[in-house]
């Protein structure tokens, strides 16, 4: 248990950041998981949209804090990575 004011202030703190960092690290992860669904699929419009999402999700992400911006760089990387490679295999 803290003993002073400061540390349990620091612990509410820290407890609301890491209930919002859960929610916006889960909607990345989340829209990443459709995209890639999607690309392996072959359907390349709605694939198209949905790594337009999951690239939005990663900034958003990464604009925060909540993964470090090579992170998401490296994610969108093989995200689009993929979708490429679909669409050059489709025709």
């Amino acid at each position: 248990m803290a003993n002073k004011h400061a540390a349990e202030k620091a612990i509410r703190q820290s407890a609301r950041h890491q209930v919002r960092n859960r929610v916006i690290r889960a909607t990345a992860r989340t829209q990443v998981k459709n995209a890639n669904k999607l690309v392996a699929e072959g359907n390349s419009t709605d694939a198209e949209q949905s790594v337009k999402a999951a690239i939005s999700a990663l900034d958003k992400a990464a604009q925060k804090g909540i993964i470090k911006k090579n992170n998401a760089a490296r994610r969108k990387s093989r995200l689009v990575k993929k979708l490429n490679k679909a669409k050059a295999a489709k025709g």
